[in-house]
């Protein structure tokens, strides 16, 4: 007479941590680097083996594959009632020229993770569970980044993707048939009722609050700028200082004004100068044009706003002052995205439930996540890397940080499961 299964205790379940690490260190091997690190660009031989081990690994579990028209894919285990749409986690797997290990790849592992765990114990969730790996995440090969996702939210159209060549020329079409990750499926014709992604942080802030976990809120908006100022060349020995129109000197006060404009709206606003040029750029001669980049970020599109005003009100001010001409002219919009309070809460709770110490966090950086928001309740987990280096050969993370996240992540997605089922 069989004996009755005592039900499993689903706040107990546990990832199986060091395979999670053994699996992040054999994709790793797939374009090592002296340095430790990874380069394995988009839509490459390497990419193609990095894609072809994942969904191995898939099938391997028990999932089924399918690969859309933009190559992106979704490894599925069903669920009791698979007419509910799936709760989907995922990341990428393209790494930058001096990528790391985890960048990306933590967030596609650690949904395998999730995935075998569940079949260790022999749970079947209510709905399906999915993972997905988005094509081109980096953008360092093809632009635009964050393509996969973005195509799939009809953030721009499958064609201007597919045209989109690299240095050599080559399109993303003409890749994706080559590597053999055409598919079928139209890009979003498929549901999703709440995404995941698991992540390092890619800053210092959790390492320096000594925090496991960063309960992610959202994505900062971002706003980038051209500004030119333009004075007058001159000589330098024979111009008197009261006399010279110098467009570096006043560039420079508006430089530092993007950094004291970020510091005037705290605690996310963040500002920028990474490009600089200099005309005629000659050592004793006057600049009389430079041109340089403005990258403003803050966590809502309110106060994206507010900085925008507050850096054109300084620049006005400092034309009057100089005499010269200043020139802002926006280059790029990306809107702030705030993650859905059923998300957050669901990765929150988590995190107090397991008994890792965690802070509420925001992403400086583009992820897949921005673009799942717009169709789906979604939601981010960080985790520390070490001095908060990322897109770095060097980049590092521990073991049991990578177990804590891929823990958080079991336990939110199941939680959501319960929720929408």
């Amino acid at each position: 007479m069989d004996m009755p299964t005592k039900p499993i205790d689903l706040a107990a379940l546990r990832v199986n941590g060091p395979r999670l690490w053994a699996s992040l260190m054999e994709l790793a091997q797939i374009g090592a680097t002296d340095k430790g690190g990874v380069c394995r660009l988009t839509l490459t031989d390497l990419d193609k083996q990095g894609r072809d081990l994942v969904t191995r690994w898939a099938r391997e579990a028990g999932m089924t594959v399918t690969i859309d028209q933009i190559g992106n894919g979704f490894m599925r285990r069903p669920g009791r009632n698979n007419s509910l749409p799936p709760i989907m986690t995922g990341s990428h797997i393209d790494t930058q020229p001096t990528g790391g290990k985890f960048d990306g790849n933590y967030g596609v592992l650690a949904g395998i993770e999730v995935v075998r765990t569940l079949n260790d114990h022999g749970i079947e969730t209510e709905a399906p569970i999915e993972v997905a790996f988005w094509t081109n995440e980096e953008g360092s090969r093809f632009v635009p980044v964050m393509m996969g996702s973005g195509v799939f939210a009809k953030a721009f159209t499958l064609e201007h993707a597919y045209a989109a060549t690299d240095t050599e020329g080559k399109t993303v079409k003409g890749e994706l048939e080559r590597i053999g990750y055409i598919g079928e499926q139209e890009p979003g014709d498929h549901p999703i009722g709440a995404y995941f992604e698991t992540h390092i942080e890619q800053g210092p802030v959790l390492e320096d609050h000594d925090k496991t976990i960063g309960v992610v809120t959202g994505v900062l908006g971002i706003r980038w700028y051209d500004c030119v100022v333009t004075g007058m060349e001159a000589h330098a020995g024979p111009t008197p200082m009261a006399l010279r129109r110098d467009a570096l000197q006043v560039a420079t006060k508006l430089m530092q004004e993007v950094v004291a404009c970020a510091h005037r709206h705290p605690p996310h606003g963040r500002g920028t100068v990474g490009m600089v040029q200099v005309h005629p750029n000659s050592r004793n001669v006057i600049p009389g044009r430079v041109k340089f980049s403005i990258d403003l970020r803050n966590a809502t599109d309110a106060l994206c706003d507010a900085m925008d005003a507050d850096i054109r009100a300084v620049a006005a001010k400092l034309a009057a002052e100089s005499g010269l001409s200043i020139e802002i002219t926006p280059v790029s919009h990306y809107p702030a995205q705030p993650f859905h309070p059923d998300c957050i809460a669901a990765v929150q709770q988590a995190a107090d439930a397991l008994g890792y110490s965690n802070m509420p966090a925001v992403s400086g950086a583009g992820h897949d996540a921005v673009y799942m928001a717009r169709l789906a309740p979604a939601g981010m987990i960080f985790i520390p890397c070490k001095d908060g280096i990322s897109h770095n050969e060097i980049e590092d993370a521990k073991p049991e940080h990578i177990e804590a996240g891929c823990n958080v992540l079991l336990q939110a997605m199941l939680s959501s499961a319960r929720r929408n089922s």
